[in-house]
């Protein structure tokens, strides 16, 4: 997994309404980098939300939010809509920008192992750096934790 101070990896990918999201067109603000395991389920929605709820705050402060996981644009589209998410979700299958970030490895539930997305978010500066890499999100309070960063 990359780690603070590590130059995030460009990428280039559209996202549920088929805008071209470029990471290093970004250069110049500080970019939120979300990875979620998948599109309408419990914990997923809540980060979600309270990243829109919170989205004006967050765009008042220089960031821009963009959610990544391993669904399909379809999948985000509908996601996306229905909740109202003002920011890109990019959809991942390929596992590209997942693996380039380090963001696929090995979890466990009720004692089994297997490789998934690991729930992390990536705080990019305005240089392209990684500021902060957050592992243990809190889903129903996310944007608090990437804004405490700055302050």
């Amino acid at each position: 997994m990359l780690k603070k101070g590590d130059i995030a990896p460009d990428f280039s990918s559209q996202d549920q309404n088929g805008k071209q999201v470029i990471l290093s067109a970004l250069k110049g603000k500080k970019v939120v980098v979300y990875f979620y395991p998948k599109d309408d389920t419990p914990g997923c929605t809540k980060e979600a939300c309270n990243l829109r709820d919170n989205h004006s705050l967050l765009l008042e402060k220089g960031f821009v939010v963009i959610g990544i996981s391993p669904d399909n644009d379809k999948s985000h589209a509908k996601f996306a809509e229905k909740f109202s998410l003002p920011f890109s979700l990019i959809p991942d299958p390929e596992l590209t920008i997942i693996k380039a970030f380090g963001a696929w490895g090995k979890k466990s539930m009720y004692g089994k192992e297997y490789e998934g997305l690991l729930r992390t978010t990536f705080i990019i500066n305005e240089e392209g750096v990684i500021d902060e890499v957050i592992q243990k999100v809190k889903t129903d309070d996310h944007s608090n934790q990437i804004l405490k960063i700055y302050t």
